[in-house]
């Protein structure tokens, strides 16, 4: 039998988390059970390499995957369509202009699955991390009608993806365009993407061991991006 689950109790320090190199293998990464959802928590467990993934039925559950998904910004891959699609500016795009409605489209039920990981209390916990400077999103509009964006937690030059949804054809993909084209510009040095898949993949993420994103997390998140980061309402 492995070591029993740790568990966190809500009146522990925020940063109350074994080291990653504890977390099970399987499920894959899942680490400690408990705690809440605070904004010191969550700034904790991020910068410590440690995200919340649970549904309704469950505990809050952290995880620390081993390989993680990662994307450089300058390793952003576009493809012809997604080409065609950017330069017939399909999409207006703002940033920060709509967090709550993006949670809340990536929280949407979708095709071919019965519920979803983003809670009643996860969308509470990121919408008051929005509010404290944490959180942002991208939104893709058209016309007047939310049809696509992204949105994570932004700390020292990294950000932490946590989830995206589209409506029309290539939205998700041209947000994720317009944030590592934005944070390469703004001096971020890596995105998180968590779980790794083929959407991600084809956009130019890949797989890394858990100890040396731990390593990137030590320098980067300790380091400041420019000052003009998450200033810009809109970028096209």
């Amino acid at each position: 039998m492995g070591s029993p689950l740790y568990w966190i109790r809500a009146n522990k320090v925020a940063d109350d988390f074994p080291d990653t190199s504890e977390a099970l293998t399987e499920p894959d990464g899942l680490l400690a059970a408990g705690g809440d959802l605070t904004p010191e928590r969550l700034i904790a467990a991020y910068q410590n390499g440690i995200f919340p993934w649970f549904s309704d039925q469950q505990p809050i559950l952290w995880w620390a995957p081993d390989p993680r998904s990662v994307m450089y910004p300058d390793g952003l891959k576009i493809s012809r369509s997604l080409r065609q699609t950017l330069k017939r500016k399909a999409f207006n795009i703002t940033i920060d202009q709509a967090f709550d409605q993006v949670v809340r489209g990536c929280a949407a039920p979708r095709r071919n699955q019965s519920g979803t990981w983003i809670t009643a209390s996860m969308m509470t916990a990121y919408e008051n991390l929005h509010r404290h400077g944490y959180a942002h999103s991208i939104e893709c509009w058209a016309a007047d009608k939310l049809v696509g964006g992204l949105y994570g937690v932004a700390i020292g030059q990294v950000f932490f993806g946590e989830s995206m949804f589209s409506e029309r054809t290539d939205a998700s993909k041209v947000a994720m365009v317009t944030l590592a084209t934005s944070l390469l510009e703004w001096g971020y040095k890596l995105i998180d993407c968590q779980v790794h898949n083929a959407h991600l993949a084809s956009l130019g993420a890949i797989k890394i061991r858990r100890c040396e994103f731990d390593a990137l997390l030590s320098s980067f998140c300790a380091s400041s991006p420019d000052r003009a980061a998450w200033t810009i309402g809109a970028s096209s």
